[in-house]
């Protein structure tokens, strides 16, 4: 990350803190905090610079990532089989184990030294989880509990929306529909992860076609380090079709959902900032 950019989040990060810091500080339990941005959005960083922050100002503070809460690849392999080819891909609603959040999001108020609250990390480097025994472990009650994640918030699409196929993807692996229509039903699932957001801050980017053009950068960083598993530009194009749709459903509606929108420009300067 560049100074410049860093400067950026770090000035971000404590707007959005000192916003919701009367709301935090009242909260008789962990609050709660949502934070919603497309691929290659920086929503990772920000949360890593916001927990740093809220830290300094004396809230013991815990970051959660959806990514982390993939199924492992042995399962979505099973979905793959039991339902449709497209979910061997991680990604999508019904390729993680929301029950799994949930449970952790529960226990963290009584989070101590005697009853640790564990949580996966997810390896993407292998595609599947670590061993329980490399969880992270949360041994005190937090103040503030950090949610980041590409599709937080969204809701499901109309059933009319999923008739014509949106890219290549669909209409050449999702013919009929198959695959889309159990996402969206998947989607249902994840709105009581949503309920239990005391409010949600979304990165707002500026269009489909820069997210594509920020994850397909993120993505060469990573093969120029020669990182495992890292894509070249058409099987990131393959992958980031497994996305289109609802990342455009969620560039479209989340605003109207969210409690704090961050607009971005191509570059990712923040161009605008909403309370709702």
């Amino acid at each position: 990350m560049t100074s410049l950019a860093q400067q950026q989040n770090e000035a971000l990060a404590g707007h959005l803190l000192d916003q919701y810091a009367g709301r935090i500080a009242r909260s008789r339990r962990p609050y709660i905090l949502g934070l919603s941005g497309l691929q290659g959005s920086g929503k990772s960083t920000l949360a890593r610079v916001m927990k740093a922050q809220a830290k300094a100002r004396g809230w013991d503070t815990e970051v959660l990532s959806l990514d982390d809460f993939y199924y492992a690849r042995s399962e979505r392999e099973a979905l793959a089989r039991d339902v449709h080819p497209l979910l061997r891909s991680r990604g999508v609603p019904g390729t993680h184990e929301i029950e799994l959040l949930l449970s952790v999001l529960a226990a963290v108020p009584h989070a101590s030294d005697r009853l640790a609250v564990t949580h996966p990390r997810f390896d993407k480097g292998r595609d599947t989880r670590l061993p329980p025994s490399r969880w992270p472990r949360i041994t005190r009650r937090p103040a503030l509990v950090i949610v980041e994640g590409w599709a937080l918030g969204i809701r499901p699409q109309p059933l009319a929306a999923l008739t014509r196929p949106i890219n290549a993807l669909e209409r050449d692996e999702d013919p009929d529909g198959t695959w889309r229509r159990w996402v969206n039903k998947q989607l249902r699932g994840y709105q009581p992860l949503w309920r239990k957001f005391d409010a949600l801050i979304v990165l707002q980017a500026p269009n489909w076609d820069i997210v594509r053009r920020w994850r397909g950068e993120q993505e060469e960083e990573l093969v120029a380090r020669h990182a495992p598993l890292a894509m070249d530009a058409a099987s990131m194009g393959r992958f980031l079709m497994h996305f289109e749709r609802l990342s455009r459903h969620a560039l479209a509606t989340l605003p109207a959902l969210a409690d704090t929108v961050v607009e971005y420009d191509d570059d990712r300067h923040v161009t605008g900032l909403t309370h709702g």
